[in-house]
């Protein structure tokens, strides 16, 4: 058990909001990628990387992401993208491709596709419009459910909730039991600041037997 320890309140009202953004990020980790893919009203392939995310659900299989209002106030081009065609690709990030990815995350113009400013294959989709990325080996193809906006101004959230209509898994790394090998995946995360971790440390906690009534 943890001894007592000191505690020191930090007000989220009475703190900058880059502050709260700051030590949110330090706090809630290590965080999975969404490497999001969309296409714009015009049809340019959009591709940027997202650490607010993760899967909620089974029936039917659903994923959340969130793009926050950029520091100016205007919403990023894939909240602009799914606000006008409503899908999206969700496409994994393996240690393989962490540079790539990083660059991706520059901040473009609407006009210039990520694709091909990052280096990245697209790849037809099944169900959905927006490409997937042949470098990634796990994509998921998501029609967009709705978005909640959280807060208002810079920094606000933007919960995207999908669902997932088809899965993408490359054949050397699924398992006969349907899951994916996760050590073939060797997935990145992100850590606070410039920080990344990945998921090569595991261990094995199994469930706790049912309690005798």
């Amino acid at each position: 058990m943890t001894p007592h320890r000191d505690f020191r309140s930090l007000v989220c009202a009475e703190r900058d909001r880059r502050d709260n953004f700051k030590t949110l990020l330090s706090c809630v980790l290590p965080r999975p990628i969404a490497f999001v893919s969309t296409l714009s009203p015009h049809g340019v392939a959009n591709l940027a990387p997202f650490s607010f995310f993760n899967g909620v659900g089974s029936n039917p299989p659903a994923v959340i992401f969130s793009p926050c209002t950029k520091a100016d106030g205007t919403p990023k081009d894939t909240l602009v993208n799914l606000r006008a065609l409503g899908e999206f690709v969700v496409n994994v990030v393996p240690f393989s491709i962490r540079e790539a990815m990083n660059e991706a995350s520059h901040p473009f113009p609407p006009e210039v596709s990520e694709f091909e400013a990052a280096g990245f294959t697209p790849l037809a989709s099944r169900v959905v419009r927006p490409p997937r990325v042949a470098e990634s080996p796990v994509h998921m193809e998501c029609r967009l459910v709705q978005i909640v906006p959280v807060g208002n101004g810079p920094l606000s959230a933007n919960v995207c909730i999908g669902e997932v209509l088809c899965f993408h898994v490359a054949a050397d790394h699924l398992l006969p039991d349907g899951t994916v090998d996760v050590a073939r995946l060797d997935l990145v995360g992100r850590l606070g600041g410039d920080d990344y971790a990945t998921t090569r440390d595991r261990f094995t906690l199994p469930k706790p037997a049912p309690k005798p009534r």
